[in-house]
């Protein structure tokens, strides 16, 4: 059977415009071990982007599939609606530990862009039933990404995903900041005083007590092209939201689980969030499932007679899956255990200086930035002037063929190509990545 021609018959494949498919058809991959993937013909290629930033330690890991397998046979779902079990009960354990302080409450969602409507839900109902019934709009930041459900699209800038949407969508505010390398300001990242903020304080002067809550990508903006941001204007946003009674919802869903270093990314500013969002990496890539945690606060708003109608009424059929809660707690277990986040940090260093070694002086990498094992190489038409290519080129996708051909699974953003591998990847493996990483560059923009 010719796999390819029967998926061409039936598959519409997410985010991307099928008719390339006639140049660039799907790699079937048949099997997969650690940070590598293979296709039906043995190639082998390294798994550098996580399959969407959500494999955590590698495909396949033998402990993981062990405790999927057990679980298959007990029990592989029930209504989560006055029912409960015990992978969902020891996965909220282990969470309580690894959130910040403050969040003690789990709310089960099935994705990424689920959780999302879940904490823009929560958090509207929740003013609501405090009184604050003239709070109805949400605040973002200018190129956040949220997921692409209505909702979560509302609470994103990215046009690329929104523009053709905006008539369905809810009116919300929008302020600019935080393109670091682009600076309007013509300050640096790591020693500018996030002279940006104004931008937030003047939305909040306009607009706060009309606010429900700010929803934020911590530190890094995935969507927008791997954007790093300074903590301090986490740690400014979480004090002029509390100034003016807007809660704050920290979307980990990309960042979370030790991709930028810390467990969460918001660690890095030293403050709480209010309500915060987790998925992809919480199974490992293994299945799909989203928590929403809150705090006390927020959940005793809900908590009343029945009479009353402040049950939170949301749900989703596959919420508290314990399939995926066997998995999720496999996947913390082995972090702790291993001190898998310490490793990554050594690991991320050494990252840093072989990259910049390849890259870092190409005429045509404008930025190599880094937190964690994320690192981003944005290119450029002139690095003098930061010039973009013009989009038409689709320079970032030409390299993404070229990486492919070599055995390198570099799917951009844009032009800016990135590594964001599983946690515990070897040197070894990053060695060879950076090297096909650098061939892909090259055949592209020449040395």
């Amino acid at each position: 059977m010719n796999y390819i021609e029967e998926d061409q018959k039936y598959i519409w494949h997410p985010a991307q415009q099928m008719k390339d498919a006639e140049v660039f058809p799907p790699v079937f991959i048949d099997y997969a071990n650690g940070p590598f993937l293979y296709d039906e013909n043995g190639k082998e290629y390294i798994d550098i982007i996580s399959s969407w930033w959500c494999n955590l330690l590698g495909h396949c890991h033998p402990e993981i599939n062990e405790a999927l397998k057990k679980q298959v046979d007990a029990l592989e779902h029930v209504i989560f609606a006055n029912f409960t079990h015990k992978p969902a009960i020891e996965l909220c354990q282990e969470l309580a530990t690894l959130v910040p302080k403050g969040l003690t409450k789990f709310n089960f969602c099935d994705n990424g862009s689920s959780s999302v409507e879940c904490a823009l839900k929560m958090s509207f109902q929740y003013q609501h039933q405090k009184g604050e019934t003239q709070r109805h709009l949400f605040m973002c930041l200018s190129e956040s990404y949220h997921g692409e459900t209505i909702g979560a699209l509302s609470v994103g800038s990215m046009d690329l995903y929104a523009q053709l949407f905006k008539p369905m969508m809810m009116e919300n505010i929008h302020f600019d900041g935080l393109d670091c390398y682009r600076c309007s300001y013509g300050k640096i990242r790591d020693t500018c005083d996030c002279e940006c903020f104004e931008s937030a304080e003047k939305a909040f002067e306009t607009y706060g007590h009309e606010t429900v809550a700010v929803i934020v990508e911590p530190i890094l903006q995935g969507a927008a092209g791997m954007r790093i941001y300074p903590p301090e204007y986490l740690r400014r946003l979480r004090a002029l939201a509390d100034q003016y009674g807007v809660l704050l919802i920290d979307d980990e869903i990309a960042a979370g689980f030790g991709r930028t270093g810390t467990m969460f990314a918001i660690e890095h500013a030293g403050v709480c969030p209010d309500i915060l969002c987790t998925s992809k990496g919480l199974t490992g890539g293994y299945l799909p499932m989203a928590i929403v945690c809150t705090t006390e606060e927020i959940y005793n708003a809900f908590y009343d007679d029945y009479g009353t109608h402040k049950a939170f009424v949301h749900s989703h059929t596959y919420a508290g899956n314990p399939l995926a809660a066997s998995v999720a707690t496999a996947v913390i277990k082995i972090l702790k255990r291993d001190k898998i986040l310490e490793q990554a940090q050594h690991t991320a260093d050494y990252l840093t200086e072989k990259l910049n070694e390849a890259l870092g002086h190409h005429t045509h990498v404008g930025e190599i930035r880094h937190i964690g094992l994320v690192h981003a190489i944005e290119l450029v038409k002139d690095k003098q002037t930061k010039d973009a290519f013009p989009a038409e080129q689709r320079i970032g996708w030409h390299i993404f063929r070229k990486a492919m051909d070599r055995g390198l699974v570099l799917r951009p953003i844009g032009d800016v190509i990135y590594f964001n591998p599983p946690l515990n990847i070897d040197k070894d493996t990053l060695d060879k990545a950076i090297v096909l990483c650098k061939a892909a560059v090259e055949d592209v923009l020449g040395g």
